[in-house]
This record gives structure tokens, C-alpha cells and sequence, in this order.
């Protein structure tokens, strides 16, 4: 009877502890007030990515198919060996990792290939904004002499009219005799719509305080307090404005003018779309002509340029490791 007894109090005892978050091991609870005051500080700053990209509540499960389809299509181009997934690697975050991508010439551009992860949350497309959304910028690889070099929209659809297979993937997705240029760029888009990614730390902005490492809010706390914040916040930290490269101190090469070869005005040479630092430690090289490799380089470069502050290298570290927190978990999950 005693022994049974002694057994119901001490499994009270454990049921106590675990309901009251205590810890059988004789190991305090962690402390989280740290990482408690942080997430409070960054909240009216940025959001965890959303789960859906604006248009998609008009995707089709059929446009979809199509797009990925067209995605990989490697008759879009004049070589018929390069598709968009050539520069734009689903596999590899988006990207190819080279400095800047070759055209089907096989002469590398001027630009750094950015991701097609998230990109329809950006507020324009490509580094100079010469595209207003998915859509169009679907169209501008294809057509572009330096990329895949189609010579125009009728060559495009031409080739594309030549695959059997198509006419009913379009049949579906569109209805009959819909294979036309803005339904091959709609389809892509539809697709692309579907490239969200979420993290640890959007895990982290809802509430979850585990999610991160205090050594990597440690680094965000570097983040707000070295005036990064000033142009990389919302959901995408960045890709909602247009920023002079080279703020304080001038860019190590000016040949690129960015948005200014667009509008041709004079306040926008050197201006960029500011890129998202989501994924970015999956994406580099970095800047718009990819010249750095080293994502503490970078920081330490952009702290320099932009913000006039003076970042060191265990500084740099630190602010990388929370950066590294914004890696889609599809790409770190095994």
C-alpha cells in the first residue's frame, strides 16, 4: 500500500513539473526575455512572407502545370538549350550562383541573376524596375537578344505551337486556340505565383522564440542598430523601393547606371531595386553585377557605402548568422 502510494505522489509530482514547464533534469527553463524585448522591437517593422502572392487567388491548377512546363522549356530560346530554370535554378534557390548569366551567345550579361523565389511580392521586377509584375517579366528573358534570344512574340508562340503536347496543356488552361505570347507569360506566372518560401524566422515573428538562436537575434539586434532596417523591412526586408548604390561613398564600378537607363532621369543613376533578404545567403554573388562573393563582405561593404557606419568583421559575423535565418525552409529541410 505504501509503495503505491509513494508511486502516485511522485508521478503528481512529475506531472506538476511538466505542466508548469519545469525540467526533471535539474536544468533551468531558458531564459527568453532577450529575445522577448527583440521581437517586440522588430514587429512594426517586418512580417513573416505571406502564403500567397498577390493574383494568385486566379491560378488554376491547369494554368499552373503550364507554367512549370513553360518554365523548363528550353524551345523558348534560339538555341533551343536554355529555358528560365537555366539562370534561375529551382533547385538552387532561384538562382545559378554566377556573378552574372550567360545568354544562349554564351556571353555573360551585366546583371546578377535574382531569385524567382518570392519575386511576385516585390513591388517591380528585375534590378531596374523596367517591369511592373510577373507577367511582363516573364516575357523579357525570352525576347531579350542577350538572354534567350527569340527574335519576337510570334516566334515565340510559333515554336511553342510546334510541340503536340501544348495544344491541350492550353486547352486547359485557357480554353481552345489560346496559344498566344501573354497566355505563355501568364502560364509562367502562374507558376512562379507558387514560389513562396517561409523560414525560421517568420517562425520566429509569430511568436515562436526558440526558433532562432540568442546569437542570432544577437545579429538582428546588430541589424536594427546599425540602420539596416532603413531600406530592408516589410515581409521581404527590401524589394519594396529603389535605393542609390553607393549612398555615402560610390560604388566600386559605376559602368552600370541602373534605373537611370530606363526613365533617363538624372535621380535615378545608379538606383536599384533594393534586393529581399530573404534567402540571401543561398543566393549570392552579390550586388547587381554579383562582384562580391563573401555575404560578410557585402555587409561590411553596405554598412560602408549606404549607412556610413563602420561594421567589423565578428559584427559582420554575427549580422550574417541572422540573415542565414531567413533560408526557406524547402531548401534547409533534408
Amino acid at each position: 500500500m505504501r509503495k503505491g502510494v509513494l508511486f502516485s505522489v511522485t508521478s503528481l509530482m512529475i506531472l506538476v513539473l511538466i505542466q508548469c514547464g519545469g525540467k526533471t533534469d535539474g536544468q533551468p527553463p531558458e531564459d527568453l526575455t532577450y529575445q522577448q524585448e527583440i521581437l517586440a522591437k522588430v514587429k512594426p517593422m517586418f512580417a513573416a512572407v505571406p502564403d500567397l502572392m498577390p493574383g494568385s487567388e486566379n491560378d488554376t491548377e491547369a494554368r499552373i502545370k503550364l507554367g512549370e512546363k513553360l518554365y523548363f522549356e528550353t524551345a523558348l530560346s534560339n538555341t533551343g538549350d536554355m529555358s528560365c530554370n537555366t539562370c534561375h535554378d529551382i533547385a538552387k534557390a532561384g538562382v545559378d550562383n554566377k556573378p552574372t548569366s550567360e545568354g544562349t551567345n554564351g556571353i555573360p550579361g551585366p546583371r546578377n541573376s535574382p531569385t524567382v523565389f518570392n519575386a511576385g511580392f516585390h513591388f517591380v521586377q528585375f534590378w531596374d524596375g523596367r517591369a511592373a509584375d510577373l507577367n511582363e517579366q516573364a516575357g523579357g528573358p525570352i525576347l531579350n537578344p542577350a538572354e534567350m534570344a527569340i527574335p519576337d512574340s510570334a516566334a515565340a508562340v510559333a515554336k511553342i505551337k510546334a510541340i503536340p503536347e501544348y495544344e491541350t496543356l492550353f486547352t486547359d488552361a485557357f480554353g481552345e486556340n489560346s496559344i498566344d505570347f501573354e497566355n505563355i507569360t501568364e502560364a509562367m506566372a502562374a507558376f512562379e505565383r507558387t514560389l513562396v518560401t517561409h523560414d525560421r524566422f517568420d517562425s520566429f515573428l509569430n511568436g515562436d522564440l526558440k526558433e532562432i538562436t540568442k546569437a542570432e537575434v544577437e545579429g538582428l539586434d546588430l541589424f536594427l542598430g546599425k540602420a539596416c532596417v532603413t531600406c530592408h523591412m516589410g515581409s521581404m526586408l527590401g524589394a519594396n523601393m529603389y535605393q542609390k548604390n553607393g549612398l555615402i561613398k560610390p560604388y566600386k564600378d559605376l559602368t552600370d547606371e541602373g534605373r537611370f537607363e530606363v526613365t533617363g532621369l538624372e535621380q535615378d543613376k545608379f538606383m536599384f531595386k533594393v534586393p529581399t533578404l530573404r534567402n540571401i545567403d543561398l543566393t549570392g554573388p552579390y550586388f547587381h553585377d554579383g562582384a562580391v562573393e563573401s555575404l560578410e563582405k557585402t555587409i561590411i561593404m553596405m554598412g560602408d557605402m549606404q549607412l556610413m557606419q563602420t561594421i567589423s568583421d565578428e559584427e559582420a559575423g554575427k549580422i550574417a548568422a541572422f540573415l542565414k535565418t531567413m533560408n526557406g525552409k524547402r531548401f534547409t529541410q533534408s
